[in-house]
């Protein structure tokens, strides 16, 4: 009897663990986006990079909120400016990591966007 209870007890912690991982992998978007780059162009984005590399969505989240084109969002209510995101989070990143020595992404405008 000790061993079938100790038995469900583990399958349990188990089923739970599953659960919280796949909870966990549904949480974090899809792995590329296509992100509105104005009369640039569209910027492709690794979000899965960019998460395994972080580990703290609220490096970029803080900024603007887990949704949909949220960015752009902003921006038309006027809580965002043009360029905000790219200035202040991306390059400024990228930038620190290149100074670090660390592997960075690009550092100029026309390297993501893409016509």
């Amino acid at each position: 009897m000790k061993r079938f209870v100790s038995g469900i007890g583990t399958m349990v912690i188990l089923l739970v663990g599953a659960v919280a991982i796949c909870a966990a992998a549904a949480n974090r978007g899809p792995a590329d986006m296509q992100l509105f780059g104005g009369n640039q162009g569209k910027v492709p984005f690794s979000h899965a990079r960019h998460q395994d590399r972080l580990g703290d969505c609220n490096v970029c989240h803080s900024v603007f909120p887990q949704t949909h084109a949220s960015i752009e969002k902003m921006k038309a209510a006027g809580s965002l400016k043009p360029k905000q995101v790219m200035n202040t989070q991306c390059i400024k990143c990228h930038r620190q990591e290149k100074k670090a020595g660390n592997p960075h992404g690009p550092l100029t405008c026309r390297t993501c966007h893409v016509k």
